[in-house]
């Protein structure tokens, strides 16, 4: 029986553009580009050395999102991945990190799984909490901040790099992982990957099919909101120091003056 992986992906808007709060104080992705969150490339990246180091294997890319959010699958694909299911309703809109794990809980056991892989966070809510709460939600270990990742003999293996110390980890599978951003490059989809990608198939599914309520999503279905949001002010102009020969100490007094000396 082949391996089953399932990656999950994120839908996030690029941290290069003007990103912001929508009126109900949710992300606004409709006003700025959105790309695969860069620390899940390293998810898909693993899952696809996972899938080549063993005899058998299938990754699946998921994602939970927005009609656009089919582009991180996509480029999932484009890289390696096998298929991509994309979890698409209006009744998601702003769904928090409880309700995202309720969704794609569900949506991993339609797939059907023996590991699941994640990135260390979100690249905008960089909570990093969404692999602990699937583990719970499924019911199976968690094994998680990787920078080393392997499967074999029924097991997941991986380190855990720290401060002081690196640990050595396993649990049997079905279990859960999350890769760091030092678990290794991810690699850049082929021209022939991008062609692929486009014949590889891509299933939608809704909060029906994965006998969800909407009360339990959304805004309405959310542990945590958001109250206030302020926009950051505009940069100041900055302080010039013309250097005739006072510039260093001109530069201390400044620095002691803010405070950071």
């Amino acid at each position: 029986m082949s391996l089953r992986i399932v990656v999950c992906v994120k839908y996030v808007p690029d941290a290069t553009g003007d990103r912001r709060f929508a009126e109900d104080l949710t992300t606004d992705r409709e006003s700025v580009d959105g790309l695969l969150s860069e620390l899940d490339e390293y998810a898909v990246e693993q899952a696809l050395q996972i899938s080549e180091a063993v005899d058998d294997a299938e990754v699946t890319v998921l994602t939970v999102g927005p009609e656009d959010a089919r582009d991180a699958v996509r480029k999932a694909l484009s890289m390696g991945a096998d298929k991509g299911v994309h979890v698409e309703d209006d009744d998601l809109h702003g769904t928090d990190a409880m309700g995202t794990s309720l969704v794609l809980a569900k949506a991993i056991e339609h797939i059907g799984y023996d590991l699941v892989v994640c990135g260390m966070a979100s690249t905008d809510g960089t909570m990093g909490v969404l692999p602990a709460m699937l583990a719970e939600r499924l019911g199976v270990p968690q094994v998680t901040l990787l920078s080393e990742v392997s499967v074999a003999d029924g097991k997941v293996t991986g380190r855990r790099d720290g401060d002081a110390a690196s640990e050595q980890l396993e649990a049997a599978l079905p279990a859960v992982v999350s890769v760091t951003d030092l678990s290794g490059e991810a690699r850049y989809p082929s021209f022939k990957g991008i062609m692929a990608a486009k014949k590889k198939p891509v299933e939608t599914l809704d909060l029906d099919d994965l006998g969800i309520e909407a009360e339990e999503v959304g805004l309405a279905g959310a542990w945590t909101a958001v109250d206030e949001a302020t926009a950051r002010p505009p940069r100041t102009q900055g302080t010039i120091v013309t250097d005739e020969g006072e510039g260093g100490k001109q530069l201390a007094e400044f620095l002691a003056a803010q405070k950071l000396l």
